[in-house]
C-alpha cells in the first residue's frame, strides 16, 4: 500500500513536470523571439533608425546580433532553455539531498545501526527529508516489519528489505532524472541550429559574391556577420548545456552511491544481529 501510494505520488509528480516543461518551451521561445525583434532589433541600434537596412551603430552588439537572422532568436530561446532547466534541476536535486550534508547524514544512519538504534536512525530520516531520507526511511520500515514475520528465515527478510529498498529507489529516481534529457537534447540541437544559422549567413554571402561587378561589399558583411553570430550563439549555448547535464549527473550518481550504501549498512546491519 505505502509503495503504490508513493507510486501515485510519483506519476503525480511526473505529469506536473512535464507540463512544466511543455510550458518552459514554449515561453522561452517566444522570449527569444520578442528579445530579438524589440529589444535587439530596436531602430535605436541601427544607423539611420533602419534596422532593415541600415548598418548596427559602431560597437552596438545588440544590432550586430539582430543582424545575425532569424535562426538567433530559436537560439536565443534555445539558451533560455538551458538556462531556465538547469535552475529547475538543481533547485530539485538540492531538495531530493535533504537539509544537511548527504555524507554526513549517511554517517548517522550508519552509526544509528550499529548501535542497534533503528528508531533513532528513522527520527535522522525525518530530520534530513528529501529523496535519500525518503528511500532510507522506507528499508528502515521495512527492517522493524520483518522482525515480526515468523514465516521467514534470515536470508528472506534481508532481501525483503533489500527489495524494498531497489524499490523506493526506483520510485525517486525518475524525479531526479526528468528533464536531463532535455538539456541532453540541446547539446545537439544548439550546435546544429548554430551550423544553421552559419550556413544560410554563408549563403548569403557568396551570394553577394556572385554578383556581378563589384561585389555587395554590405550585403557581404550581413552574410559574415549571420555566420559568426549563429556559430558562437550556438557553440555557448551546447557549452552551457554540455556543462550542466554533466554537474547534475555527477550529483545523481552521488545521492544514488549515498542510497546504495546506507541500504547496504541496513541489510548487513540485520544479518549481523539476526544470525
Amino acid at each position: 500500500m505505502a509503495n503504490a501510494s508513493k507510486a501515485a505520488s510519483a506519476k503525480k509528480e511526473n505529469s506536473g513536470s512535464n507540463l512544466f516543461a511543455s510550458l518552459s518551451i514554449v515561453i522561452c521561445i517566444v522570449v527569444g523571439i520578442i528579445l530579438w525583434k524589440f529589444v535587439m532589433g530596436n531602430s535605436s541600434n541601427f544607423e539611420g533608425g533602419d534596422a532593415e537596412n541600415g548598418h548596427p551603430l559602431p560597437g552596438n552588439y545588440f544590432g550586430m546580433v539582430y543582424k545575425g537572422g532569424a535562426v538567433v532568436p530559436v537560439l536565443m530561446g534555445l539558451f533560455l532553455m538551458v538556462v531556465v532547466f538547469s535552475f529547475e534541476r538543481f533547485f530539485v536535486i538540492s531538495k531530493a539531498a535533504g537539509k544537511g550534508n548527504v555524507d554526513a547524514f549517511v554517517k548517522k544512519i550508519q552509526g544509528f545501526l550499529s548501535a542497534g538504534n533503528i528508531d533513532a536512525a528513522s527520527a535522522e530520516c525525518d530530520k534530513q527529508e528529501g529523496s535519500v531520507a525518503n528511500v532510507i526511511k522506507s528499508g528502515l520500515k521495512k527492517y522493524k516489519e520483518v522482525e515480526s514475520e515468523k514465516n521467514m528465515d534470515t536470508e528472506q527478510k534481508c532481501l525483503a528489505i533489500q527489495k524494498d529498498i531497489e524499490e523506493a529507489t526506483a520510485l525517486e529516481m525518475p524525479m531526479l532524472e526528468q528533464n536531463l534529457t532535455i538539456i541532453a537534447t540541446l547539446v545537439s540541437i544548439g550546435t546544429l541550429m548554430g551550423l544553421l544559422g552559419t550556413v544560410t549567413g554563408m549563403i548569403k554571402a557568396f551570394s553577394a559574391l556572385a554578383t556581378a561587378g563589384a561585389p555587395d561589399q554590405s550585403q557581404l558583411a550581413n552574410g559574415i556577420s549571420e555566420a559568426l553570430i549563429n556559430t558562437a550563439t550556438g557553440i555557448a549555448t551546447s557549452t552551457v548545456a554540455i556543462v550542466m547535464y554533466n554537474v547534475f549527473t555527477s550529483k545523481i550518481d552521488k545521492l544514488t552511491y549515498s542510497i546504495d550504501e546506507a541500504g547496504f549498512s541496513i541489510v548487513q546491519t540485520y544479518a549481523s544481529t539476526h544470525k
